[in-house]
């Protein structure tokens, strides 16, 4: 069973709700069912507690390679 996103169309209020079969999600505080899906992110397993943060990467030439623009292994 999916849990989904929601912006309600009518008071605004933002929700996640597991969505069963046969079900329509209806917002939990005004309890309207004009709702709008939102694109969801997503957790992945494991544990990043000791893990370095990952560099923001761009257009190449922003990464930051040392040779330049064109020289990592992404571009």
């Amino acid at each position: 069973m999916p849990i989904f996103e929601y912006a309600c169309q009518d008071c605004g209020q933002q929700f996640e709700t597991l969505v069963r079969s046969g079900t329509v999600a209806e917002c939990p505080s005004c309890h309207s069912t004009e709702l709008e899906k939102l694109l969801s992110v997503f957790a992945t397993q494991g544990s990043t507690s000791d893990a370095a943060p990952l560099p923001a990467v761009g257009p190449c030439g922003t990464c930051g390679h040392p040779a330049g623009p064109g020289s990592c292994a992404v571009h």
